[in-house]
């Protein structure tokens, strides 16, 4: 297939749905989390759920980058974004997560902060170059899939002599997170959370490649189907787990061999490798603390490094008590389980990220299920 549309084609959904139907065993369930939030939006989106036989269940993972971030750090964005001189800038999501005093970036521009939304890492450095006599501070987040943009920032900066440019660096690993998922007390202890399986992300693939998720299927006896994110690279995704589990093994599959190889973009890796190092541990919202889960700036770049240039906090702040975007990120609840879900807590006033990003699983299932199910939860 060549175009978007043969990817949604609605014959072809059902037909799968039907496949998947035939080849799951009625006497049994699967649990699948997809772990990217592109995916949990194809789900909700397309209504793949309802095509599902009730036998198969999917379990919404991490999500996004916007998502995970914890607290501490966007009271860390903001302490950074209320200093003199300084212009603090971002990608759009990030400016409406509260944090722990419910200020978000958007609320510290309203009160008079300099903070400005970028869509890439080079309208960051062409503010730096636009304004020389203020210190511009790129808020840099994401998975596998934004981190070596980020990494030609900084080389780009080098190179300039950029001295008003500086990275607060976010970028956390997907593989340390699925790690930290199989080892929680929800899947091995108490098994609240059954997890059968993995839907791997689609863009981090693409950069880091197949081969980091042998060790899930290998170590913890699971088995990983990478996908893309059109309704029919999800459909015969679960298919595959389907029959992966039916078959009683435990490999890497790749649906998606039309972007992604077992390598990976090989260049992305070494450039990443050369700007950037492992951090011992970093802070996930709803994992914890997880180790080596995170990178920070080499020190040959320490000079754009805003962690080393300013005294930023390094604090660890509870997640607001009566929000559930925790238990969310971790597949232990369903955004309708969460009782602000709907009444305080909407994309209009977001108590946690979960509503706020594009790919988030409370923002998917508020803009195309809040209507169709009334609550639900992982148990069974």
């Amino acid at each position: 297939m060549k175009y978007i549309d043969e990817y949604r084609d609605a014959a072809l959904a059902r037909s799968l749905a039907a496949a998947i139907a035939a080849e799951a065993d009625p006497a049994r369930t699967y649990h699948f989390m997809e772990f990217c939030g592109g995916h949990t939006h194809a789900i909700s989106r397309y209504g793949l759920e309802d095509l599902l036989p009730a036998g198969v269940r999917m379990i919404h993972g991490p999500g996004c980058p916007v998502c995970v971030l914890p607290v501490g750090r966007i009271d860390a964005a903001l302490w950074l974004a209320r200093q003199e001189g300084v212009t603090l800038c971002t990608y759009g999501d990030m400016l409406r997560v509260p944090g722990s005093k419910r200020v978000s970036l958007l609320k510290a521009k309203a009160e008079g902060c300099d903070v400005r939304m970028v869509y890439s890492t080079a309208d960051a450095l062409k503010l730096a170059q636009a304004l020389p006599e203020r210190q511009v501070v790129f808020f840099a987040i994401g998975f596998e899939t934004t981190t070596p943009p980020t990494a030609v920032a900084l080389k780009q900066a080098q190179a300039l002599g950029l001295a008003n440019f500086s990275v607060f660096c976010n970028h956390v690993l997907t593989p340390s997170a699925i790690a930290q998922i199989l080892d929680s007390p929800e899947v091995r202890q108490l098994g609240t959370v059954r997890l059968d399986g993995f839907i791997g992300p689609a863009h981090v693939s693409t950069v880091i490649g197949s081969a980091p998720y042998e060790y899930f299927a290998e170590e913890y006896r699971k088995p990983v189907v990478i996908a893309g994110f059109e309704p029919l690279d999800v459909l015969q995704a679960i298919r595959m787990l389907v029959r992966q589990v039916n078959d009683g093994r435990f490999a890497v599959e790749n649906e998606f061999a039309r972007a992604v190889t077992r390598d990976g973009n090989t260049k992305a890796k070494a450039l990443v490798a050369e700007v950037f190092e492992l951090r011992k541990t970093f802070e996930w919202r709803g994992l914890g603390l997880v180790p080596y889960s995170a990178l920070r700036i080499k020190e040959a770049y320490a000079a754009f490094d805003a962690e080393r240039r300013w005294a930023v906090p390094q604090d660890s702040v509870a997640d607001n008590k009566a929000c559930d975007c925790g238990a969310i990120l971790r597949g232990v609840k369903k955004p309708t389980d969460c009782k602000l879900f709907g009444t305080v807590c909407t994309p209009e006033n977001p108590m946690g990220s979960c509503m706020v990003s594009a790919e988030g699983a409370c923002a998917a299932h508020w803009t195309y299920g809040r209507f169709r199910t009334a609550g639900g939860s992982n148990d069974g």
